[in-house]
């Protein structure tokens, strides 16, 4: 999936003050006297105790969502806030902190669906009295609904599993013209079927994405769906002022008795955006008045992890769980000097990874990437085939630029989310060392998909990342790699536009495999095999850290949401000390 960024512009000097205010000499984390990990205290916990029904829980944001259209949804954080206090899924993901996060649980459905015809067919059956905002029942019609609909061209943006596996969707444009696939079926309103065109045992972890939400026609407005979805989770939209708020109310005709998942806390939550970030961190830190009963939308800034790390009042209500995403630099490999190879090779050796480290916070709350999947797909630690020192080699990277005919470099243009300048141009010093001039052109976080993703206009360079959407190589290099799926617009993943036919044909091969540990192990090889190719470049696998108020209780971070706060167990110590 998609990985927003959102962090600002930082400095060497924020970096080495923050080294210096938590005792790290150059270590590879921040750590106390005793070499306990300051930033990462509180992973697999829960933050502030359990907490108290009622009340208005207040998120500050510096900007807007990219969509909440189910159909489109498909940025970690996004995801994460839809799914649980929006729209259910057929299936879901625990509500748990660690490693307990990441469990597949029914959600719509009675069960994770019954396989048949070798895992090419799935069924799953819908739970009894679920209902919408307005108290009509969900049913099977509308979740193979809202699949059809992410089909349509008027509706870029969100995951495309259904495209990728759904027998005879080739070619499909979604149901504005009252077509629709039959290789989903509907036997009854409680039923749903998906015939696929080629064995997926993963199928059920699929049907977390919002994609298997449902969404009834009646209710269906196109495009500015995104600003009104309907509710099936436990909150409806009350309000929802495009870049400046939204609030959600509860859904009385939710009931919890069909949910075993979301526990809908507080009465409450006002998502107030357009702040600054550092105003953000700086409201957080200081938790006072009704700002104690607020979480921030976004991670930390970088510069302000030396007013938080130092201090262990304050560290007791961060929260640094690991995106599990690699940041990348994808080049348009279709397109000169990025389709040749020695001028991509180049790029990978020029690139210094610490200096972009240094310019996230430093290393307590990133680690440098040496392959594309986080280590979480590879048994816990990334391993590193290319051996190029994180510091760069810009000797290396000058001589490949003279074999590709480029002896004096060359001038490009990078497009990055305006959170991620300071990294930006951390990069951009590094590559000029070896003549690879760059202008960085920056772009809000709500139009940054939008705007990588068109592939006619895009510039030759993009900053952005990737996550698994589950602990699968399936999820991760053919989404970032297959060209077979690349759109004119509302392209998502393959940003180096990257198509390779013996990559593609591996892809398919792997995909065949029965065996879950050959296929795992054979991702991983296929990892190295592309990095040879040097579509993109992986820099770095940064936390998520997050400062909560001091009445916040029920934080932790939800690993497979990226690290970002599981909305479906936050609320508040004391609901009465909130306001709103």
């Amino acid at each position: 999936m998609n990985k927003r960024t959102s962090t600002a512009l930082s400095t060497a000097l924020t970096a080495t003050l923050l080294l210096a205010a938590t005792g790290c000499s150059g270590g590879r984390q921040a750590a106390d006297a005793h070499g306990k990990d300051l930033a990462t205290a509180n992973n697999g916990r829960v933050v502030g105790g359990t907490p108290q029904k009622g009340g208005t829980l207040t998120i500050l944001s510096d900007q807007d969502f990219t969509h909440l259209d189910p159909a489109r949804n498909w940025v970690v954080s996004g995801m994460d806030f839809g799914t649980r206090l929006l729209y259910r899924t057929l299936v879901s993901y625990q509500a748990a902190p660690g490693a307990a996060g990441g469990e597949l649980v029914p959600d719509l459905a009675t069960d994770l669906g019954t396989s048949s015809e070798g895992a090419r067919t799935w069924t799953f059956h819908l739970k009894a009295g679920i209902r919408y905002e307005d108290g009509t029942p969900v049913t099977a019609q509308d979740i193979k609904y809202n699949v059809e609909r992410s089909f349509s061209p008027d509706l870029p943006g969100g995951a495309d599993y259904a495209a990728r596996y759904l027998k005879d969707a080739e070619g499909y444009q979604g149901p504005a013209d009252g077509k629709h696939l039959d290789s989903i079926r509907t036997p009854d309103d409680r039923t749903i079927v998906f015939e696929l065109r080629r064995p997926f045992a993963e199928f059920p972890n699929a049907t977390v994405m919002p994609t298997f939400a449902p969404v009834p026609k009646a209710k269906d407005t196109g495009p500015q769906y995104d600003n009104r979805p309907f509710s099936s989770g436990p909150y409806k939209i009350e309000t929802y002022q495009r870049n400046k708020k939204l609030v959600l109310v509860r859904n009385p005709h939710w009931d919890p008795r069909t949910d075993a998942i979301r526990k809908a806390y507080p009465d409450k939550l006002v998502m107030v955006m357009g702040l600054r970030a550092n105003q953000i961190d700086d409201r957080m830190v200081a938790s006072q008045g009704a700002d104690a009963s607020t979480v921030p939308w976004f991670a930390l800034r970088p510069e302000s992890a030396g007013k938080v790390l130092p201090r262990a009042d304050v560290r007791k209500r961060l929260l640094a769980e690991s995106m599990n995403c690699t940041d990348m630099v994808q080049m348009h490999t279709g397109r000169a000097p990025f389709n040749e190879v020695k001028v991509r090779q180049a790029v990978q050796y020029a690139l210094d990874k610490e200096a972009v480290v240094t310019a996230s916070g430093g290393p307590a709350f990133n680690d440098a990437s040496t392959a594309y999947m986080p280590a979480a797909l590879f048994g816990g630690k990334q391993p590193d085939i290319l051996r190029i020192p994180t510091t760069g080699d810009a000797d290396k990277a000058r001589q490949l630029l003279k074999e590709a005919g480029k002896p004096n470099g060359f001038t490009t243009t990078m497009t990055v989310s305006n959170g991620d300048k300071g990294r930006a141009e951390a990069i951009q010093q590094a590559l000029a060392k070896a003549g690879i001039k760059v202008t960085i052109e920056t772009v809000d976080p709500s139009a940054f998909y939008a705007t990588i993703g068109d592939t006619t206009h895009r510039s030759d360079m993009v900053y952005t990342g990737w996550c698994p959407d589950y602990p699968s190589g399936s999820t991760f290099l053919p989404f970032v790699f297959d060209g077979r799926y690349i759109k004119d617009k509302g392209n998502s993943g393959n940003h180096s536009l990257f198509r390779d036919a013996p990559t593609m044909r591996r892809m398919d091969e792997i995909a065949a495999m029965t065996d879950a540990g050959k296929a795992t192990a054979a991702w991983r090889r296929l990892d190295g095999e592309i990095l040879a190719k040097a579509p993109a470049v992986p820099v770095l696998v940064r936390r998520w850290p997050l400062v909560v108020g001091t009445n916040v209780a029920g934080a932790y971070g939800q690993t497979s949401f990226g690290g970002q706060l599981d909305y479906a167990s936050v609320g508040l110590k004391d609901p009465a000390k909130s306001e709103g």
